[in-house]
């Protein structure tokens, strides 16, 4: 089964110095019937004026992945640590709840533009204050993020499976799916999704799909696609 969600029907934000769209609850936005998926509890899409900020915050039991699509954004925390992560970038932070964090823009004249991840984790679990990954940007399918840190990618508290998917024209991928549940959302171009069950549908620029008991789904493109998708295996 799956279920689409239009970048239309989304939350939104927009406070001049920060543009939003939200996938599930956070901040203003509250929609009782998209408060997460499985271990995936927020997936914002933002940008952020030049040399704008977030107040210092502390996180839940989460990890969080940004995803720098344009532009440069500095992280900070009350440690002294420091991080700056540029376009075609992403970094993990996995914070614990003595720690608070800092989130600019830290280019003086670009937007930063921006996806974020909160993913559920293991507080228990040791981690590394943060991590950071460059895209391949000739790959097709890259693991960004996996439990176990395989082929390179970052190291999650979490039995999630993270996925850029970067296709060109009539291009076509076949993504299994290990979880009963994953989630794939367009960042730039649209593609059509089929099911092993022949179930067909489509996303375009901003939209996201709800993907249940589905073994594997295959993307067929006619325009140029990027997108994120994210196998929840528990």
């Amino acid at each position: 089964m799956i279920k689409y969600r239009t970048a239309q029907q989304c939350g939104k934000a927009d406070y001049g110095w920060l543009q939003a769209r939200y996938t599930f609850s956070f901040g203003h936005y509250f929609d009782p019937h998209f408060l997460d998926y499985g271990t995936l509890r927020v997936l914002n899409q933002e940008v952020l004026a030049p040399n704008s900020e977030f107040k210092a915050k502390t996180y839940p039991h989460v990890d969080v992945v940004n995803l720098i699509l344009r532009g440069e954004a500095t992280y900070l925390d009350n440690m002294g640590r420091s991080e700056t992560v540029k376009e075609n970038e992403c970094l993990l932070i996995s914070p614990h709840n003595t720690e608070t964090y800092i989130e600019k823009n830290s280019h003086p004249d670009m937007p930063l533009t921006r996806i974020q991840l909160w993913l559920n984790a293991c507080p228990q679990q040791e981690s590394l204050a943060s991590q950071k990954l460059t895209l391949d940007e000739t790959a097709k399918c890259q693991l960004l993020a996996s439990p176990t840190g395989q082929n390179g990618s970052l190291m999650l508290r979490q039995n999630i499976l993270l996925y850029h998917i970067n296709l060109s024209s009539d291009d076509e991928i076949a993504l299994p799916v290990k979880g009963q549940k994953g989630y794939l959302q367009s960042i730039k171009g649209g593609t059509q999704l089929q099911t092993s069950a022949k179930e067909m549908g489509k996303i375009q620029c901003g939209d996201g799909a709800f993907i249940q008991d589905i073994d594997t789904i295959t993307l067929r493109c006619q325009q140029p696609f990027r997108g994120l998708f994210i196998d929840i295996i528990s």
